[in-house]
């Protein structure tokens, strides 16, 4: 659960980046946010799985 509130949490800062026009930390910030929930959903998969 932790990786996913990572990701939210990260999805969130890179909002609030675009909107105070700090485009360099907000895509990365929305970079981070898609491999963190990547990497949750491959978790969940293979947790799923086994």
């Amino acid at each position: 659960m932790a990786i996913l509130e990572l990701a939210i949490a990260f999805a969130v800062l890179a909002i609030v980046a675009g909107v105070l026009g700090a485009g360099g930390i907000a895509g990365m910030s929305m970079d981070i946010a898609k491999w963190l929930i990547i990497v949750f959903l491959v978790l969940a998969v293979v947790s799923y799985v086994i």
